[in-house]
């Protein structure tokens, strides 16, 4: 008779084991905020720039809601905005704003994408540390470098007072944001650039490249460069109104022209009505911005994240 019991008792527990099981792999499953009554799952994927942001709001909120699992992925922000469209994703980094061609993918898709910032950044030009002739150059200098068919091969191809030495240039690969960016501002067209670089969507790829070489050139964001002073030396941008070294506040203000920028994070109207991807967005808008700093981009006013809350309709 006991064994009999037992062996009932212990399929009641099996049986309510499975059931708490299945609810907490819903990724559907609400609950309030706090631990472990929130769970589900949340995919971003994009900018390599916004990574680190990203990747550390994702590591304090899963602390806080252990239920809940963020897996922080940088293919680039065109390749973000891809697997976004065909819904592989909930989130999307992006180092620059949403094109209209991938606007209408998402619309087609059924996404109503919400345009968040998140933070600013100033695109980092920078030489090896072992450089003792390079400090600054002009948008004209770079233009010259960076163009389509550039006949730049050396350094002293872009000022005549600097070594006849082969400059190895490193930076990001055409799906990066960053590369758009950087091209429309400084090349004068988005997407036109020299081919002959190394590219990598990867920017520690490009930070280890311009550390290895003393005649490397890369540009990237802020926050690659502040993470690894100790192997880089950035290089003043001469926009035509003096050289201007890239810091926290050349930045915010707007001086460290014409590379300073905010990175965003999408969503969509969609993804906001599962509970744990609005909690999630309200913490990286909350206590996720005091991160923001920590890992080397600077934080935008508490005015502006209230507008991204207010646009995500968290109020």
């Amino acid at each position: 008779m006991l064994k009999k019991s037992l062996q009932v008792a212990g399929a009641l527990v099996l049986s309510l084991s499975m059931v708490v099981g299945c609810a907490s792999n819903d990724p559907n499953a609400g609950g309030e905020n706090g631990g472990d009554g929130l769970s589900g799952t949340i995919k971003i994927d994009g900018s390599s720039t916004v990574y680190p942001v990203s990747q550390a709001v994702a590591e304090e909120f899963m602390k806080k809601n252990p239920g809940v699992e963020v897996t922080v992925s940088k293919s680039g922000t065109g390749g973000g905005f891809e697997k976004w469209t065909k819904k592989e994703t909930d989130l999307s980094d992006a180092s620059r704003t949403i094109k209209d061609e991938e606007k209408k993918a998402a619309e087609e898709a059924g996404l109503e994408p919400i345009e968040v910032p998140v933070a600013f950044d100033g695109i980092t030009v920078v030489v090896n540390k072992e450089n003792d002739f390079v400090d600054q150059l002009t948008v004209e200098q770079l233009k010259k470098i960076w163009e389509p068919d550039s006949k730049v091969k050396t350094w002293k191809d872009v000022n005549s007072e600097w070594p006849d030495e082969p400059i190895k240039l490193y930076g990001p690969g055409t799906a990066s944001g960053t590369f758009d960016y950087f091209t429309e501002e400084i090349v004068g067209e988005g997407g036109k650039s020299r081919t002959d670089y190394t590219q990598s969507e990867d920017d520690n790829t490009l930070v280890q490249g311009v550390a290895g070489d003393k005649n490397a050139l890369g540009y990237f964001g802020y926050a690659y460069y502040v993470e690894n002073k100790d192997k880089l030396k950035a290089v003043k941008v001469d926009a035509g109104k003096g050289a201007v070294e890239p810091t926290d506040e050349t930045i915010q203000n707007g001086e460290y022209a014409p590379l300073s920028r905010p990175i965003f994070i999408y969503a969509s109207k969609q993804a906001m009505e599962k509970e744990h991807i609005k909690q999630f967005m309200e913490f990286y808008l909350t206590e996720g911005k005091e991160l923001v700093s920590d890992v080397g981009y600077i934080k935008m006013s508490d005015e502006k994240y209230g507008e991204g809350l207010k646009k995500l309709g968290i109020e």
